[in-house]
């Protein structure tokens, strides 16, 4: 309700037809969903001229592909948002966010996988 224009990129196609059905559910009409990776779709959608003020990015345990995270520091996002289940990937990610003028404000862990080795 906040957002002109929401995008959501997601690795796994059942999810975004999840997705496309709960947005005309409650009736959510300033929603873009596309399959594939972030890596491809997001600097897709920059080429084409869109830009984001807030950036959600919860990547796999790989952490953020490099040609994803140059895109967000071209892109120039006013706030991102990282959600991560690594933290050696999520430093790495941040270190190169830093590196490109962002400023690490907020961590909060979550135990997601309590009583794994995860």
């Amino acid at each position: 309700q906040k957002a002109r224009k929401v995008f959501g990129v997601e690795i796994v196609p059942e999810a975004i037809e999840d997705a496309k059905r709960n947005a005309a559910l409650n009736v959510i009409t300033n929603v873009e969903f596309e399959a594939g990776t972030a890596e491809t779709v997001i600097p897709k959608w920059y080429e084409a001229g869109n830009k984001a003020d807030v950036l959600v990015v919860d990547p796999p345990r790989k952490g953020c592909d490099e040609a994803l995270l140059q895109t967000i520091l071209e892109m120039k996002p006013k706030k991102v948002v990282y959600v991560s289940c690594n933290p050696a990937t999520l430093a790495r990610d941040l270190r190169f966010l830093e590196d490109g003028g962002y400023r690490t404000v907020e961590v909060q862990p979550v135990d997601m996988f309590p009583h794994t080795t995860h």
